[in-house]
């Protein structure tokens, strides 16, 4: 992000743990202005609220565009240099921070927003459960978190097939990745990112104090949830 940010050509090189590479569409998507959203993203910004805690910032397209809209926004994301490039294009307050370190010390939030994918942060069923209980303490009432996921099924990829049922055969879900991004020289640590169908998101959630309320559907694999906070 940093560099395309200074003009350089930039994609990331993502590695699965099965021995799988992919190059992503590169860093275009994490700067596209609204109007070049998918519809779905753009649909759920209607459901965003007040005080809004942007979850895996990136270089920032989601916090830019809410403050303009008149939102307190608060940017999150594991990288640094994520984090320094959205600061640059116009983010008031970004801060490196991981998912888990969500506390009460960022205050009290009216919306979550988990774009990009980022509902794969929970990272697995049992950190989900852990999290979600954390988002619950640091929301207020009638609060909501805009997640954006993708189905694992919906793939006629043979090796992400053969993938599900490998993490099938070690007790995992199919969609819970095992992945590390690499650009030029840099490669980051491994680390857990889930995928889930409707119906899994929905199991995940049960008894966290959230449920889903409404799907933003696309046309392929890729949706929007929007979820509610239990009182």
């Amino acid at each position: 992000m940093y560099a395309y940010h200074h003009g350089k050509e930039s994609f990331e090189v993502v590695e699965r743990d099965d021995g799988y590479f992919d190059i992503s569409g590169g860093a275009a998507a994490y700067f596209a202005p609204f109007p070049k959203w998918a519809r779905f993203e753009r649909e759920g910004m209607r459901f965003v609220r007040g005080r809004v805690l942007d979850i895996g910032c990136g270089a920032g397209r989601v916090a830019l565009h809410l403050q303009r809209k008149g939102h307190e926004v608060v940017g999150i994301d594991i990288s640094p240099m994520a984090v320094k490039t959205a600061r640059l294009r116009g983010v008031h307050d970004a801060r490196v921070l991981s998912i888990t370190e969500v506390s009460p010390r960022l205050g009290r939030f009216d919306t979550l927003v988990m774009y990009g994918n980022n509902f794969g942060l929970l990272g697995g069923p049992k950190r989900a459960r852990w999290l979600l209980p954390r988002f619950h303490r640091i929301t207020n009432p009638g609060a909501r978190i805009v997640a954006v996921s993708n189905d694992p099924y919906k793939t006629t990829v043979r090796e992400h097939k053969e993938y599900q049922s490998y993490n099938r055969r070690r007790g995992r879900m199919p969609g819970e990745l095992r992945i590390r991004v690499r650009f030029l020289k840099y490669v980051t640590p491994w680390f857990d990112y889930l995928i889930v169908s409707r119906k899994e998101m929905e199991t995940i959630l049960k008894g966290t104090g959230w449920h889903v309320t409404q799907y933003l559907s696309s046309e392929g694999s890729t949706y929007a949830a929007i979820i509610g906070r239990e009182e």
